[in-house]
């Protein structure tokens, strides 16, 4: 009886394939998939808790509509405490800019000029009359701007659809979760069940341990920028402090972003070194706790995703596929590094590696 020949490297080119199939359709379907992208990525890391509220009784659709609930509820509220601080700092921004001028001429430049030997000087009226002089350019640059403002106004109408579809298709994401992933699997070849069940096992170990994990790390990280700039008495400090949280996911990105801010909105209202370092302070605590203690704990250092492979996938998937790619960056990013140890061990473990005949 004819006996077929084993081929194992056919499940590694039909993983490939149809990673690359997926990959196309989001590149063209990119402008639709941003909802649905985003439920799904929400769903996956919210979809334990439904899991636990099912094992205490709770029927699955209650538990779905309670976590979808809560879920939007918390960012409604980050967007109602931190939005609104953000706009009120704008407008100090713009009411200070006297003082931060007077701070810059009579204390900083002084110091600087002391210490380097420089004779650096702030003219005050020149920068007003510079501003005075290219007030019409502005004018003019910010008339030009106002059709295509116009033009994508039906990008904002997409936008506020996406927001109104995102809590349907996230309730409907965690009540039919596990059932797509009994769906995925009972298509698998039961000569690949061992396999797939090994990889997914392997991803969902990755995804959710990073995902879930540095979820949390980032709302610690807020509260403790946040309420460290607000116990310095920094106006606004809590949502400049929320922001540099929310960006931890992007390594370096958010203590950068939240210190740039909290400067200047220092150097405005305190107008003194003492202010300064006290804001510094903050984040230089943040920062310590945040690499050394919290996210090694939190998250875990065995997990394989280096700040190196974080920035590339955020950039590369971002140029790719533009704001869907941003949200599939970091799961892609642990898929392909699941596939490359799996291709690995089976390259290091295969006949032609161990030059066996």
């Amino acid at each position: 009886m004819y006996q077929a020949k084993k081929r194992p490297w056919m499940p590694w080119l039909f993983g490939f394939g149809l990673l690359l199939v997926i990959g196309l359709a989001v590149g063209y379907m990119r402008d639709i998939l941003t909802p649905f992208v985003t439920a799904a990525v929400l769903a996956y890391i919210l979809n334990p808790l439904v899991g636990k509220l099912r094992d205490r009784g709770i029927k699955r659709g209650v538990a779905a509509m309670l976590v979808m609930v809560f879920a939007l509820l918390v960012l409604l509220a980050l967007l109602l405490i931190v939005v609104p601080m953000l706009i009120q700092q704008f407008g100090n921004l713009v009411a200070r800019l006297p003082v931060l001028f007077a701070f810059v001429q009579d204390k900083a430049l002084p110091w600087i000029n002391g210490h380097l030997n420089t004779d650096w000087v702030l003219d005050q009226e020149f920068a007003a009359s510079w501003f005075q002089d290219n007030l019409g350019n502005i004018q003019a640059t910010l008339s030009k701007a106002m059709p295509t403002l116009v033009q994508q106004s039906g990008n904002l109408v997409a936008l506020i659809s996406n927001v109104f579809l995102l809590p349907f298709l996230l309730y409907y994401f965690l009540l039919d979760w596990t059932r797509w992933n009994f769906g995925i699997k009972l298509m698998v070849p039961r000569r690949y069940i061992e396999t797939y069940t090994r990889i997914t096992r392997s991803m969902d170990s990755v995804l959710g341990q990073f995902m879930r994990g540095q979820l949390t790390v980032m709302l610690i990280m807020g509260l403790i920028y946040g309420l460290g700039l607000m116990f310095t008495g920094l106006d606004s400090g809590f949502a400049i402090g929320m922001v540099a949280g929310l960006l931890v996911f992007v390594p370096y990105l958010g203590a950068f972003t939240g210190l740039l801010l909290a400067t200047m909105a220092a150097l405005l209202q305190f107008a003194s070194w003492q202010g300064l370092l006290m804001v510094w302070a903050v984040f230089a605590v943040g920062q310590f706790l945040e690499s050394f203690f919290i996210t090694p704990k939190i998250v875990g250092e065995s997990i394989g995703l280096s700040p190196f492979w974080v920035i590339f996938a955020l950039m590369a998937f971002g140029s790719l596929f533009g704001f869907v790619g941003m949200l599939l960056a970091l799961p892609l990013a642990a898929v392909v590094l699941v596939l490359l140890r799996e291709g690995a061990d089976a390259y290091l473990n295969s006949r032609f590696y161990r030059r066996e005949k």
